[in-house]
């Protein structure tokens, strides 16, 4: 007789405290994201409505309602991404301190920008651009040696670098627009008017969108590829500001005298920006797959997802810009487009990748063919850029080189 088999068994203290959870109906909630953090997000947001707020009441006098529009519509997106990508936060705070602390020597008098030490050589326009320069060639320097070396430490110091440059960078970009007010009110502007400008506003925007993606994939090796072009907008910067004096801050021209160009410009270059990007990694594609520096670099499959999410990322802006643009166009000109040189290369553009991005979600367009359409479509980008400004001529002339 099995004595066993009717009888009750004894539940195990772990099963029991199983079925004293299940048959308890009290959910306890626990957040996912822990309580410090939670904090911080909070207190981020709240900086940032509070800098609004101050820059509101200071400088109220200097903008017009589209103005004052866009601060507000700036603080939930600075703060979507402060909570999503943790290290812009530090930037943001950065480049708003500094700037303060600039704006601060100044004290209404631009000559000071030649009798405060911090001024003369960190913190006024030309010293910070000077800097971020500087800074960005040291980068790739040690991307470089990094990726050649197997060294983590200068692949580490290079990426330190970078954020560094693109912190004096924004913040000697934010002074520069400081500075053109205090030179007359009727002179003042966004920094985004001619060729320096936008050199500055294009190596500020690659290097942020590379950084986002070294941190994504977790790798320096990309940096050597995207921080040379960064070099070369540099390098280009350096020759025009000494050739054409052009680090001069200038009155604008009567066309560019619209808050168009607060939101067309910097929409356009975050387009570049990330053009240029997929093109660098097309070249770090190109070569892995020929077997150059295999084994330094992400896998094929990697290289082609950043690739494929920068030229997304750009054909977005650009095609907003584009609209932008157009808009500003109907204002200006009285009509929406007139097959300017400038209009009709940034529809060039625009049509490639569009084509692009069709043959990828169409056709499935992968491997070396992608990479190849995506570096010939830098050429298309830079004569759109910088081609048209010295060739050619049009309603878009007063940025001719």
């Amino acid at each position: 007789m099995d004595v066993t088999s009717d009888a009750p068994r004894r539940p195990s203290s772990r099963n029991s405290k199983v079925e004293l959870e299940s048959s308890s109906h009290i959910k306890v909630w626990r957040p996912r994201v822990p309580p410090q953090i939670l904090l911080l997000d909070l207190l981020f947001a709240v900086a940032l409505v509070c800098g609004a707020a101050f820059a509101l009441s200071k400088y109220h006098a200097h903008m017009n309602y589209y103005d004052r529009l866009v601060l507000v519509f700036a603080i939930p997106a600075l703060t979507m991404l402060g909570w999503r990508w943790k290290p812009s936060r530090i930037l943001i705070v950065g480049i708003a301190a500094l700037s303060m602390f600039a704006i601060h020597l100044y004290s209404d008098d631009l000559g000071r920008a030649d009798q405060t030490f911090f001024l003369r050589y960190f913190l006024s326009s030309q010293s910070a651009i000077l800097w971020m320069s500087a800074l960005f060639v040291l980068a790739t320097m040690f991307y470089w040696i990094g990726m050649l070396s197997r060294s983590l430490s200068a692949g580490a110091i290079a990426s330190k670098l970078t954020w560094s440059a693109v912190l004096i960078g924004f913040v000697g970009m934010m002074v520069r627009w400081y500075e053109s007010y205090l030179m007359g009110a009727d002179i003042g502007h966004i920094p985004i008017s001619n060729l320096y400008e936008v050199f500055v506003l294009f190596s500020l925007i690659t290097a942020l969108f590379y950084l986002y993606y070294e941190r994504h994939y977790n790798t320096h090796a990309l940096g050597s590829f995207v921080l040379f072009i960064i070099s070369a907008a540099v390098g280009f910067m350096m020759w025009y500001s000494v050739s054409r004096d052009a680090q001069q801050i200038q009155p604008l021209v009567p066309a560019l005298q619209s808050w168009w160009m607060k939101i067309h410009v910097p929409a356009n270059f975050i387009g570049y920006g990330s053009f240029a990007l997929s093109a660098m990694v097309a070249v770090a594609y190109l070569m892995k797959d020929k077997g150059v520096l295999d084994d330094r670099l992400p896998s094929l499959e990697v290289l082609d997802d950043v690739m494929y999410k920068s030229i997304s990322v750009g054909f977005a802006f650009f095609t907003i810009a584009t609209i932008l643009g157009a808009l500003w166009a109907a204002e200006a000109w009285g009509g929406y487009w007139s097959w300017d040189p400038k209009e009709t290369w940034a529809l060039i553009v625009w049509l490639n990748y569009a084509a692009w991005l069709h043959m990828r979600l169409i056709k499935g367009l992968r491997g070396r063919a992608a990479a190849w359409w995506a570096l010939t479509g830098l050429a298309v980008t830079a004569f759109a850029f910088i081609g048209v400004n010295m060739f050619l001529s049009g309603l878009h002339s007063y940025g001719k080189l």
